[in-house]
């Protein structure tokens, strides 16, 4: 954080493209923070409700991010395992990729669908009924 700037001096912009209904992109601009996470996840919701395939987060024009906001990244990444929809993020600032990192979320993100594991899964399992 810049010297002097004080977290949240910058209000929260969302803007939604729904020009590809399988893949609705959030883009996130400013400060995502406890004060002003409430309609990024709001966002989230009403775009998980509809179960697109695959939900992009765009985070070009993030300029800070404290706890509240990450935990909306992990929010929307788990309720998203709940209806089927992945959670992708696109051009995260490299704070924010740090952090992402750090806190282990990362890895989560990088998770298949329930589906695809059990579906992965099913795959190595031997069929019934074959002879060892």
């Amino acid at each position: 954080m810049a010297q002097g700037r004080k977290p949240e001096a910058t209000p929260l912009s969302t803007a939604v493209d729904h020009s590809d209904p399988a893949a609705p992109v959030i883009s996130v601009g400013g400060d995502l923070a406890f004060t002003t996470s409430g309609p990024l996840r709001a966002e989230v919701d009403r775009a998980l409700a509809e179960r697109p395939p695959v939900l992009v987060l765009d985070f070009a024009d993030l300029l800070f991010i404290d706890s509240t906001g990450l935990s909306v990244i992990v929010h929307a990444w788990r309720e998203g395992q709940q209806v089927g929809t992945a959670l992708r993020l696109r051009a995260t600032p490299r704070f924010l990729d740090t952090i992402l990192d750090m806190t282990g979320v990362t890895g989560l993100l990088a998770r298949p669908l329930p589906t695809a594991r059990t579906e992965a899964a099913a795959a190595e399992l031997p069929s019934r009924g074959a002879s060892a």
